[in-house]
């Protein structure tokens, strides 16, 4: 191991306090309502329509070069985090149970002599369509587009994309039935 070259460890930086004012965000709608505790990176990248409740100490990560846009009377539970660094879009009256996590990025293997954390990012957009409902616990993985009507139940590991109407569980998650048959 001591004959080995070790990789350069990239110089780190703050993201910022999440600290934000409502005039930063690209839009922000009427009766929007952000519960205490809320951290937000980049709002000058993320728009969000009208009638929504953002819960309290969810994390909703805009990203410098992304967007991120939240479609009106959408409820984000408690503890949620929202990653845009691939584009996130949420529909109309979507609801996102407490501590659904989206992600919109991650790192690929180059090589071994490299760690993976330092390897190079792959942005994958999500998009949620209108009227998806959203368990408590979901993680939706980079490229998912969650169709319209969607149930997904808690706690399931969303990692791709099903026909609008589809009850969804498990991890990963998989098709129980289509609503409405």
């Amino acid at each position: 191991m001591d004959n080995q070259k070790k990789p350069q460890l990239p110089t780190l930086h703050s993201h910022g306090t999440g600290e934000f004012e409502r005039s930063q965000f690209r839009k922000i709608g009427e009766n929007v309502i952000i519960e205490a505790g809320v951290l937000v990176f980049h709002p000058e990248n993320i728009e969000i329509g009208n009638h929504v409740y953002i819960g309290h100490n969810s994390i909703i990560k805009g990203y410098y070069k992304a967007r991120m846009v939240i479609g009106d009377g959408t409820w984000i539970g408690q503890q949620c985090f929202i990653h845009s660094a691939g584009d996130l879009i949420i529909g109309n009256n979507v609801g996102l149970g407490p501590g659904t996590k989206i992600i919109t990025s991650f790192h690929i293997e180059e090589d071994l002599s490299k760690p993976l954390r330092y390897g190079k990012i792959v942005f994958s957009p999500v998009v949620i369509e209108d009227d998806v409902h959203i368990g408590l616990g979901t993680i939706i993985l980079p490229g998912v587009t969650i169709a319209k009507g969607t149930q997904v139940g808690a706690g399931a590991v969303v990692t791709k994309n099903f026909p609008e109407y589809a009850v969804i569980a498990g991890a990963p998650a998989r098709l129980l039935r289509i609503r409405g048959t």
